[in-house]
């Protein structure tokens, strides 16, 4: 599905990537994992084809994605932070991402999930944080592409959401569907990822297994697995 190949990048004088290689060939949820700074939103980005890489190739379904915008129509990506435009209702919004996108959407159903029905008349300005980011994950869902990048998609959901949450994201990988994702909340990474790739100084120090993390750094838990990594030899 994804192969990062060589991939640098640098802001200035500062290196975000260096000689980054990745390769996710198969159907799962893989949680992309790493203390702040390490090149995670860059990874994202770069694959997204928001950073452009000073060096080295990403291909997605073997295709290089250079110069390629269409790539793009098989990625459905939920961004950290959604920046609405305040003025407009939520219907309004939901309908003009379907517009943009152009892709058969199955809004209903993610609608009534996350309970928006109340909230569709209302405008963007006036909702919560929380509001805001189911609106965000029914824009995201509602499509049907075969990859799925999660910035941090538990922000501000309460505990039923989050609960639905997890159960789509687990249907979607039933589907086939390769699922990127960054979190911070190490128990929703622990209930839902299939592997762990975690990155240190603008390198994948570590992909494997949950399982594979905790032997390797002798922690029984995730949390505490991923707090240890960094001291414990690099294993790629």
């Amino acid at each position: 599905m994804i192969i990062v190949d060589n991939l640098y990048k640098k802001f200035g004088k500062n290196e975000v990537l260096s000689a980054l290689n990745l390769k996710i060939e198969e159907p799962g949820i893989f949680a992309i994992l790493g203390p702040n700074g390490s090149g995670k939103t860059t990874l994202i980005k770069s694959i997204l084809g928001m950073v452009v890489p000073n060096n080295g190739h990403i291909t997605l379904k073997g295709i290089p994605i250079k110069n390629n915008w269409k790539y793009r129509q098989e990625i459905d990506y939920l961004p950290q932070i959604a920046n609405f435009p305040g003025n407009l209702k939520v219907k309004e919004l939901i309908r003009m991402i379907k517009d943009l996108r152009d892709m058969p959407a199955d809004e209903e159903r993610l609608i009534a999930l996350f309970k928006l029905e109340p909230f569709l008349n209302k405008k963007l300005s006036t909702l919560s944080g929380g509001t805001k980011q189911k609106v965000n994950l029914v824009l995201t869902f509602m499509f049907d592409s075969p990859l799925l990048i999660l910035d941090e998609p538990t922000t501000g959901l309460d505990p039923a959401s989050l609960i639905h949450l997890k159960e789509w994201v687990n249907q979607e990988k039933a589907k086939g569907k390769t699922i990127l994702i960054t979190s911070h909340i190490m128990q929703f990474v622990s209930e839902i990822a299939d592997e762990i790739v975690y990155l240190l100084e603008g390198k994948i120090y570590f992909k494997g297994t949950k399982e594979a993390l905790m032997t390797r750094t002798n922690q029984k838990n995730l949390e505490h697995a991923i707090a240890a990594i960094a001291t414990t030899p690099a294993n790629v």
